[in-house]
């Protein structure tokens, strides 16, 4: 009798990519993906096989590592949230062009309503974009049985596969049968040189990218993932994309006229055959409209085509049953009623925070000077941006903080400030403070440093203990390099120190230095534990 097991949608990718003969797992964390490389460094059957998987200082870095490990032969597989997709870009479409040699799947989660990230970015674009195939997964089992196929077909057409999933499949939870463990690939490094992007390498390359794109469409309408359920009712053509399908399952009629999509690029045959017993089409993805708008193409001018670009689904935010509902013309009291007389609590900084005291303290100071800017980043700490505190003028993207304070100050503001994570320095803050250093900015930056990736769960932060070296290393003068201890009993110290980097006329760098209360707190209970 086969195993079953009761997994998340990230915990059964995990298990999939180990079952399929995994080699190693390359990630930044970022929510929804986190629990995926978690779960591996976690699982037993992956350290008894020796899998990969420490965190990487950013989503580029694990992108090129994974590439890496395919071009020696073996499975990898990258995971990030959709905003990391942007950071991996570089790597990513110019993957597409040397193609790969062990299987490479690139998973990125996104995260329709911004539940925790800063924008509704639809991965399928990305996947167009590279020209490579892409899978959706409707529920969990779909999650790891996908898994296999998509590394047999990254070796068989020898490029990367994106497998794209969001937020209420990655943290939902069903049960999941296991199927045959596979064994990992030999060592088998690459020996021709399409891996080198010179330009008379590159035509080549991405001349045999085009050629492949008939048989990327051939597995797409071959795939079992894609089905289409014609019905005798031929006013209505229902086409639902991952998730979407299980909404579409649970309120249409049952003999609607149904296609299923999981794998792109979209099974044109299939479309067609639909849209032509059908009189109009209803399109349920979650996301932007992107599969909408290619089929208004491929039926032409007049077809009737509803979907979220005329209203029939919410233009923003998450694909949900309600919605769903309503586009299929059903009338459903609404799943969740909000209690009128509770007020909306906003997300704080935990009680005893580090970055609290910093905020304190930078406020202080930043209210000596009428014209002062406190340019944030992404983080725990972006909560400095709500009250109490009220501190941030910014926050857009992993990084922004020390170039945005740099641009400002090269504006002639003063002080310019900025304030950046310890995990989120190493992730991309490190290249805007060599800016800086290169034109002796007039920027002081606070480094606050909780000795770990707190947003996330208490992962690895790659650069703990390692700060000061790197600043000095970066060419940040050594007496302008200051470390103090974010508590109340030292707030004297800290606006003392404040105020002398704010008016050193070049790159200061303060650091902040208190482990998160958090993960100091289960790192107690785990000690205490231990004792019994």
């Amino acid at each position: 009798m086969a195993n079953k097991r009761l997994l998340l949608g990230d915990e059964a990718l995990a298990l999939g990519a180990i079952h399929a003969g995994l080699s190693g797992v390359y990630a930044y964390p970022g929510t929804p993906s986190t629990e995926i490389t978690e779960f591996i460094q976690n699982n037993k059957l992956a350290r008894e096989k020796g899998i990969r998987s420490k965190w990487c200082t950013n989503e580029k870095t694990a992108m090129e590592a994974a590439l890496g490990m395919s071009y020696a032969g073996k499975r990898a597989l990258v995971c990030m949230k959709h905003v990391g997709m942007n950071v991996a870009a570089d790597a990513f479409v110019n993957s597409a062009i040397t193609g790969v040699n062990g299987g490479l799947i690139v998973l990125v989660a996104d995260d329709p309503s911004m539940h925790s990230s800063q924008n509704e970015q639809d991965t399928r674009f990305y996947a167009k974009f590279a020209m490579v195939p892409l899978f959706e997964p409707s529920n969990q089992q779909e999650v790891y049985d996908m898994m296999n196929q998509a590394y047999a077909l990254s070796e068989a057409i020898k490029l990367p596969v994106v497998m794209r999933i969001v937020t209420r499949l990655a943290h939902s939870r069903a049960a999941v049968e296991e199927h045959e463990q596979m064994e990992q690939n030999a060592l088998n490094p690459y020996l021709g040189r399409d891996w080198v992007l010179l330009p008379g390498i590159a035509r080549k390359r991405y001349v045999e990218l085009i050629a492949k794109q008939s048989e990327i469409l051939k597995q797409s309408q071959e795939s079992p993932f894609n089905k289409l359920e014609l019905s005798e009712d031929k006013k209505l053509g229902i086409i639902a994309c991952g998730i979407g399908y299980n909404y579409v399952k649970e309120y249409a009629p049952k003999n609607a006229a149904v296609l299923k999509i999981s794998q792109y690029p979209l099974p044109e045959s299939q479309i067609k055959t639909l849209a032509a017993q059908c009189e109009e089409l209803l399109i349920i993805e979650d996301g932007q409209p992107f599969v909408e708008e290619q089929i208004r193409g491929m039926v032409g001018a007049g077809y009737p085509i509803h979907g979220r670009l005329d209203g029939s689904l919410p233009r923003t935010g998450e694909l949900t049953p309600d919605n769903v509902a309503a586009a299929l013309g059903i009338k459903i009291e609404p799943s969740f009623i909000a209690a009128q007389n509770v007020a909306p609590r906003p997300p704080a900084l935990c009680p005893g925070c580090g970055h609290r005291d910093v905020y304190d303290a930078l406020n202080v100071v930043a209210a000596e000077y009428p014209n002062y800017r406190i340019f944030g980043d992404i983080g725990c700490y972006t909560l400095g941006a709500l009250p109490p505190f009220k501190a941030l003028a910014s926050c857009v993207d992993m990084g922004a903080s020390i170039t945005m304070a740099k641009g400002a100050a090269d504006a002639g503001v003063f002080p310019s400030i900025a304030i950046i994570g310890d995990s989120t320095f190493t992730h991309s803050g490190m290249t805007g403070l060599l800016d800086a250093v290169n034109e002796n900015a007039n920027i002081t930056v606070v480094i606050s440093d909780n000795l770990t990736t707190a947003m996330t769960g208490g992962q690895d932060s790659a650069g703990t203990n390692k700060f000061e070296q790197i600043c000095i290393g970066l060419g940040v003068a050594p007496e302008h390099v200051r470390v103090v201890v974010p508590l109340p009993k030292n707030m004297d110290e800290i606006v003392k120190v404040i105020r002398e980097e704010i008016n050193y006329k070049g790159v200061s760098v303060i650091i902040p230095r208190r482990e998160c209360v958090q993960t100091l707190g289960r790192k107690l209970r785990r000690i205490q534990a231990e004792k019994k």
